[in-house]
């Protein structure tokens, strides 16, 4: 019991050692604290959270993770194909195309892909 309650002590000093150790090294200047400053879509971390941001660029980002997770859902398909009927294979596949298509097709009527204002 002591053997372990002596390395324990050993491993908070050396932690503690190493903490301080980069605490010390590590430079806090004034004029690195803007390049260490999270950059988030072009807005300034400085200023008021409350500005408006564009709706496109929001929209865009949604239809990328849409299509993005479709990707994710497409890719495993052909592995399916071995374990599976090939006509409801085929039916699941191309009802799922089609309701992407189907999507995609709505976005572009509606003119969330074109970037223009």
């Amino acid at each position: 019991m002591l053997l372990i309650s002596i390395s324990m002590m050993i491993i908070l000093m050396i932690s503690m050692i190493f903490m301080l150790l980069s605490s010390l090294i590590s430079s806090k200047l004034i004029m690195d604290r803007e390049k260490k400053s999270p950059f988030e879509c072009g807005f300034d971390p400085k200023k008021s959270s409350r500005i408006p941001f564009s709706l496109r660029f929001f929209l865009i980002a949604i239809i990328f993770l849409i299509f993005d997770v479709e990707i994710t859902l497409l890719l495993p398909m052909m592995n399916s194909f071995k374990f599976s009927n090939f006509y409801s294979w085929i039916f699941t596949n191309i009802t799922f195309i089609i309701i992407l298509l189907m999507g995609l097709y709505h976005e572009w009527i509606q003119g969330s892909l074109e970037w223009a204002e």
